[in-house]
């Protein structure tokens, strides 16, 4: 059972408690990702939060914790997803030694990643963290649907569908630019 109107207007998408949430809970949010990530990306992550929410509106359950908690959980799963991307970037940026960037081997495997980093970017939300959990934090697919609260075929599905759409999207860029690998 919900709560509260501003909660059972918000799971059935009254725009009116949208703002109410925002105006109840941003400070709040914005406040966690300032001190997560800093005041340059704070802002972002605290819109990519409301987003999400609003979007995901129907998974909200009440008898589970409050709206608040349920927000806070939203923003620091953006949070680390954030937090990820940011070390991956510096990672790749402290690797482009100078002796290494003129080895075209280098060059080709860097620009592989990059490609690789700009498909992931495209897929769905969902398919993305399942590829990224799987292959960055290698976990399986059970422990996958059991961080993420999902049904284990919905993990399957995305990864396969997630997959698919990777190797459309590099198969596509090899034909634009003529090469064979």
């Amino acid at each position: 059972m919900v709560r509260d109107s501003v909660e059972a207007g918000f799971q059935r998408g009254h725009q009116t408690s949208l703002k109410v949430v925002y105006d109840r809970y941003g400070t709040l949010i914005y406040t966690l990702c300032r001190k997560a990530l800093g005041a340059d990306e704070a802002a972002d992550i605290t819109q990519e939060v409301f987003l999400a929410a609003w979007t995901r509106r129907h998974q909200f359950d009440p008898d589970r914790g409050s709206l608040g908690a349920w927000l806070v959980g939203i923003a620091k799963n953006k949070i680390v997803d954030t937090a990820r991307k940011r070390d991956r970037r510096n990672r790749m940026v402290l690797a482009l030694d100078a002796e290494q960037a003129r080895s075209p081997k280098f060059v080709d495997a860097l620009a592989d990643r990059l490609l690789l980093a700009d498909a992931l970017e495209r897929l769905p939300e969902r398919a993305r963290n399942v590829l990224e959990l799987a292959f960055y934090e290698e976990l399986s697919q059970t422990e996958i649907a059991e961080r993420c609260e999902m049904p284990l075929g919905t993990v399957k599905s995305d990864m396969r569908r997630g997959l698919s759409q990777l190797r459309r999207h590099l198969v596509a860029y090899e034909d634009r630019e003529g090469l064979s690998r």
